[in-house]
């Protein structure tokens, strides 16, 4: 019987992508996005979200690729009685979209209504606030503002405190 040699010929490893190609590749998909994404989202094709800190209509996130923006975060919160209360950076706006109440900045009630901005400030260790529908059964909305770079350039984690009295844990 004759003996076969055979050779093993090392199979050649999948090239990884570069990542300056990776990079690029990313920033043009960006401007794909700004020039082709939808410029209009329609508000009432956006679910209502029933969350620990409230009722909330997320209408444009980083995560929706599907929009021309993509470094914003903006929602609409429904404060039947009162919101969670949790701790995060400021940074942001609160546009007061209908109704009347308060929000507690680390201990400090801020009265607002109808048409006024809520600014929350930038401090060393964030802002504990919650917000308050002055009449409960009646219209409370507003709408936040986020500018997401900013937020994650101070490394802003959510601590919640309380959960919305409207959430219900599974």
């Amino acid at each position: 019987m004759a003996e076969r040699e055979v050779q093993r010929v090392k199979e050649t490893e999948a090239k990884q992508p570069d990542f300056y190609e990776w990079v690029v590749a990313r920033w043009n998909g960006w401007q794909k996005r700004a020039e082709e994404g939808r410029v209009i989202q329609k508000g009432k094709e956006v679910p209502w979200d029933q969350g620990r800190q409230g009722r909330i209509k997320y209408l444009v996130h980083p995560l929706r690729e599907d929009l021309v923006t993509q470094n914003w975060l903006l929602f609409i919160q429904d404060i039947r009685t009162h919101s969670g209360r949790h701790r995060h950076q400021g940074g942001l706006a609160i546009y007061v979209l209908e109704g009347k109440g308060w929000t507690t900045v680390n201990g400090v009630r801020h009265d607002w209504e109808e048409g006024d901005l809520i600014l929350l400030p930038i401090l060393a260790r964030g802002v504990e606030h919650q917000h308050f529908n002055a009449e409960p059964g009646a219209p409370c909305k507003w709408l936040a503002l986020i500018f997401q770079p900013l937020i994650e350039a101070m490394a802003s984690p959510v601590d919640q405190k309380e959960v919305s009295p409207d959430y219900a844990h599974i």
